[in-house]
């Protein structure tokens, strides 16, 4: 695992061209095995997931040409592939996306313990499973394996989610693009990257209604074709930056396609004295003498960020939030909806001298103002804590380090030249 070093301290102003959404990329790319015909995408980032997608779509015999000085991806998934000699990609969440495509080519897919993204929580599989099994599939356990089988063709079905879950709202499009006719999903994820997903797959030729809302209509067709896509910017890489610009005192612009999706992000970060401003198709944050935590008209209680399932302020850019908290006067209560193990990182905040006191497996609540000095800090795998401690350390003077820092490479390509470039002095540092 790497580490990052940083020499804080400094203010971080300037431009940033943000990448593609690596949460929409990679359930495009499992889309793509779908069709066995070309399909190209642009803006494709380099990042550890995508690499080894392409890799076992190679070890299938697909034709993959990947240009990430250019961020073109080129595929085509014939007919003659062989999943003998493929196995899944480990210690990737997105591999069960996978599953609706090896079905429809193989009647067969096999599933092993390994599928795991960051450390968040109980990320279970049992919802896709239950979407696998309402369009006719089996499913069985063997030896800490789960066997999935299914004929090629599924039967439409009407299903209704336990919560909305982007992944598993992301495996019933692909089930339901291919089945017998009409499919429709309730309670369904629509975050920004699924609405992006569901142009990809109507790029293919699915036939899909409803996309932003928690309802999705499909009309399934025997066969889908290839597409170009370009990917838009990454709305979770714009607020960030805009972050590391605020908690430093400086003021970054970043490139930001969709100023639409941020009325609730741009409102999160006035929680804390900063103010968002969309011009031009750039975003960016006035620079504030001091972060204070903007107090509630209802006096007997705290500030308060919650987040859950879009429209919500979502889960994967609280930890964002809690760095400003910890920076900013005053006190915060910080509520995950989400995920029970995405805020055990507490003790971490206090390493810098930041006060965050734990409430419950969802819930912390920070108490900032205090002088911070730099320290020696190690993240969980979770890509955006790793963020966060790295924005507190850049907003003090002095060395600190982030260790076990290397879950950001999962989701930002060339992170720390764009810190950078905004007069960051940073370095990843191999462990020994």
């Amino acid at each position: 695992m790497a580490k990052l070093v940083v020499n804080g301290g400094r203010p971080l102003s300037g431009r940033i061209t943000p990448s593609a959404n690596k949460n929409a990329v990679l359930p495009a790319l499992c889309a793509s095995l779908l069709t066995s015909e070309p399909v190209s995408f642009e803006r494709v980032p380099d990042v550890t997931d995508v690499r080894k997608l392409l890799a076992f779509f190679e070890q299938l015999g697909s034709e993959v040409e990947a240009d990430f000085s250019s961020g073109l991806v080129r595929l085509r998934h014939g007919q003659g592939l062989d999943p003998a000699g493929a196995n899944l990609p480990a210690g990737m969440r997105s591999v069960v996306m996978l599953i609706p495509a090896l079905l429809r080519r193989f009647g067969r897919a096999v599933l092993e313990d390994e599928a795991k993204g960051c450390t968040l929580g109980v990320r279970e599989i049992d919802p896709h499973l239950e979407v696998f099994k309402a369009f006719g599939a089996q499913v069985e356990s063997s030896g800490g394996a789960v066997i999935v089988t299914a004929p090629k063709v599924f039967a439409p079905v009407r299903h209704w989610l336990d919560y909305a879950s982007v992944t598993t709202t992301e495996n019933f499009l692909m089930c339901a693009a291919l089945a017998g006719g009409r499919s429709q999903l309730v309670n369904a994820a629509c975050e920004p990257h699924v609405q992006e997903f569901c142009q990809v797959l109507t790029r293919m030729g699915a036939q899909i209604s409803g996309a932003g809302t928690s309802t999705l209509e499909v009309e399934g067709r025997p066969s889908l074709g290839g597409a170009a896509y370009r990917f838009e910017d990454d709305f979770h890489e714009v607020a960030t930056f805009l972050a590391l610009g605020a908690i430093t005192g400086g003021q970054v612009e970043v490139r930001n396609g969709a100023p639409e999706q941020f009325a609730l992000i741009a409102r999160t970060f006035g929680k804390f004295g900063v103010e968002v401003r969309h011009l031009g198709g750039w975003s960016r944050t006035l620079p504030v003498e001091r972060l204070a935590v903007r107090p509630p008209f209802t006096g007997h209680l705290l500030a308060k960020v919650e987040a859950a399932p879009w429209p919500y302020l979502p889960a994967d850019l609280l930890p964002i939030f809690v760095a400003l908290g910890a920076r900013s006067q005053g006190q915060t209560l910080f509520w995950n909806k989400v995920y029970e193990g995405a805020l055990g990182w507490t003790p971490e905040l206090a390493k810098f001298g930041a006060h965050a006191v734990t409430c419950d497996p969802h819930r912390i609540i920070t108490f900032g103002g205090h002088r911070l000095t730099p320290a020696e800090v190690e993240s969980p795998y979770i890509i955006r804590v790793a963020i966060a401690l790295l924005m507190i350390a850049a907003s003090i003077e002095g060395r600190s380090t982030i260790l076990n820092a290397d879950p950001i490479r999962r989701a930002h390509p060339g992170f720390v030249e764009n810190l950078r470039s905004l007069g960051a002095d940073v370095a990843w540092e191999e462990a020994a």
